[in-house]
């Protein structure tokens, strides 16, 4: 043994032979030696890759089995790859089963299958090969993906095989899934974001009862309707061949294939092994009917803030105009009140400049699109307290309005940028770009680049939404809320006004109140009407507020207050006793009385009256 690990050091004798560029200003050159020359590759080591940035180095693959199955691939620079199986899969095919069949699907992934006794063995397999798993469901994608070292490339697409297709759905998993998903209904409710539970809602007001309307969160009373039975069936006619796409990114695609062939083509699905797993159902066919879009406005629940989303049919994602859409959405934007720092920390799109920045009662205001194969929903989500319900609607009307106006060259350009630079960096990520290949093989068969857009594309296809009936979901404190008439009204009017709400929110109009300090004062319904003629006092703190109104107010120092009025002469007879105080409005007031705002200014501040 000690012979054989010193057997190719050199002697010294073997040293000597060997001339140095100290003794003939050459470099040296051993004349005997056991190793292969560094001119030449080493024996038995595989070529490197190095990576690149040229096109014809990142060209997505597709291979089509014999069965249907598609297997699209890119290769990539690195020692890990990400694979998985993307399936037309989801909700919205739920409509001849109960309801929460993909909810439970996504919990029972990736536990027992016939060669893996319990999740326990897939994550042991996994984890040899420092892979990592997950999976995802949406409306209409059901996603299994794993990360793994590219040297457990069979090993990792094996276990995609058997938990796709060969899955045993034991009762003990079933029962764990059920506790699960009823745990998560609970929280649900308590949570204080609302964006899961109002996505249901306004696709349930798109598309109402069909589709995409169908609920993605599994119904409490639909919990023990869903058996072992249910889920083998819904598998059996959703999970074939022809509705699946095998992607991976970062391996050799012929490798890939052979590997997929072995496990997804030569074994069987469980289904086709045991036919007793299936409910027998002669007539049943898979839905494929489009979405259909419809209008349907559901308020429900209690929560502490008052949530609106309105919505407007939007594009698929294989319509020309779906990259203009989402040029769109980067430009509205939007976020939390929380970060609403404006310019100086970067947040330039319209609903941070236009709504939270400017309306201190605006909790949230974000912009979603949702693409789909057949259909899109754009919508705005909105939140305040439930006592400015009805101006949240009217800001929200206005800014949908806004997208069909002028967009000037900067903001589009940044949009723009920002949506590139998100789409760069997230396909800097594998898992994202094994995602995205996935989809867009299985809604085309190819993977494409995105196009150019033009401002004429954004405002053609803001104009196009527009024509659109609105959807409408709310929920919370919801009284106030505007008819689905007049926020269509509101919409189809070129600068966004809703019948009998005549610009109160402006600065410039005379139906804004405010304390005689300069404080803004909000409305109240709760309050009697005041005509012309008349001034408000605050019944608390006896503040004086601007007269003129046709709505209620309260002071914003006391909360939510009625007030008590008196008329404009009692009021101007203590003018002389005015002082200027606050930066608002100017106040003027006309021979008959009448108190008007009109312009930013200084507004006085009156001695408050004692009696009326």
């Amino acid at each position: 043994m000690q012979t054989s690990r010193t057997s190719n050091l050199k002697t010294p004798e073997t040293w000597r032979s060997c001339k140095f560029s100290s003794q003939s200003g050459q470099p040296p050159v051993c004349r005997s030696s056991t190793q292969p020359p560094l001119t030449q590759p080493l024996p038995g080591i595989p070529p490197p890759v190095y990576a690149s940035l040229k096109d014809e180095h990142h060209t997505t693959q597709v291979t089509t089995l014999s069965n249907g199955l598609r297997v699209a691939s890119e290769n990539r620079f690195g020692q890990f790859c990400t694979i998985g199986v993307v399936i037309d899969s989801g909700s919205r095919y739920e409509v001849a089963y109960p309801s929460g069949i993909s909810h439970f699907l996504e919990k029972l992934a990736f536990n027992s299958t016939t060669e893996f006794a319990d999740k326990d063995k897939i994550l042991y397999e996994l984890e040899k090969h420092g892979g990592i798993c997950d999976c995802q469901s949406s409306r209409d994608t059901f996603v299994y993906a794993a990360s793994a070292n590219i040297h457990g490339l069979d090993a990792v697409t094996r276990v995609l095989g058997e938990v796709v297709l060969r899955p045993q759905i034991a009762i003990s998993e079933l029962e764990g899934t059920r506790t699960a998903i009823n745990f998560e209904l609970e929280t649900l409710s308590m949570r204080p974001e609302q964006e899961t539970i109002l996505t249901d809602m306004i696709h349930a007001a798109a598309y109402r009862q069909n589709t995409l309307g169908l609920p993605k969160i599994c119904p409490s009373e639909n919990l023990s309707k869903i058996d072992q039975s249910v889920l083998f069936t819904y598998l059996k006619h959703h999970y074939t061949p022809e509705r699946m796409v095998v992607a991976g990114v970062g391996v050799d695609h012929d490798t890939f294939v052979e590997s997929v062939s072995k496990y997804f083509l030569d074994q069987k699905p469980i289904w086709e092994q045991d036919s007793g797993l299936v409910i027998p159902t002669p007539g049943l066919a898979i839905d494929k009917s489009l979405a259909q879009y419809t209008v349907y406005a559901g308020p429900s629940g209690l929560p502490e803030l008052a949530h609106l989303v309105v919505g407007l049919e939007g594009f698929p994602h294989q319509d020309p105009d779906f990259v203009p859409v989402c040029v769109l959405n980067m430009m509205m934007g939007g976020g939390g009140s929380f970060s609403a720092g404006g310019p100086g920390k970067g947040m330039y799109t319209r609903l941070y400049t236009n709504v939270l920045n400017r309306y201190h009662w605006m909790y949230s205001a974000t912009a979603y699109n949702h693409a789909y194969m057949d259909t899109g929903l754009f919508c705005i989500h909105a939140s305040c307290p439930p006592t400015h319900v009805s101006e949240m609607v009217d800001v929200v009307v206005k800014e949908l309005v806004a997208m069909a106006g002028m967009i000037g060259e900067e903001e589009l350009n940044r949009a723009k940028t920002q949506l590139q630079s998100m789409l760069l960096m997230n396909l800097e990520a594998r898992p994202v770009v094994f995602e995205d290949i996935g989809r867009q093989v299985l809604a085309t068969g190819h993977r494409k680049r995105p196009t150019k857009v033009k401002k004429d594309d954004i405002v053609r296809v803001a104009k196009k939404m527009l024509r659109s009936p609105p959807s409408v979901a709310a929920r919370g404190g919801i009284n106030k809320l505007q008819s689905w008439e007049n926020i269509q009204a509101g919409l189809l009017h070129h600068e966004g006004k809703i019948p009998g709400n005549r610009g109160r929110l402006s600065l410039f109009r005379r139906r804004l109140t405010f304390c005689s300090d300069g404080s803004l004062v909000t409305w109240c319904d709760s309050a009697p009407p005041v005509g012309d003629g008349f001034a408000l006092i605050c019944r608390r703190c006896g503040r004086t507020l601007l007269a003129g109104s046709q709505r209620g107010a309260h002071c914003i120092h006391q909360g939510v207050e009625p007030v008590r009025h008196v008329r404009m002469e009692q009021l101007f007879q203590h003018r002389a006793q005015s002082t200027t105080f606050g930066s608002y409005v100017k106040l003027s007031s006309s021979l008959e009385g009448e108190t008007t705002l009109i312009q930013i200014g200084m507004i006085p501040s009156i001695t408050p009256l004692r009696s009326t």
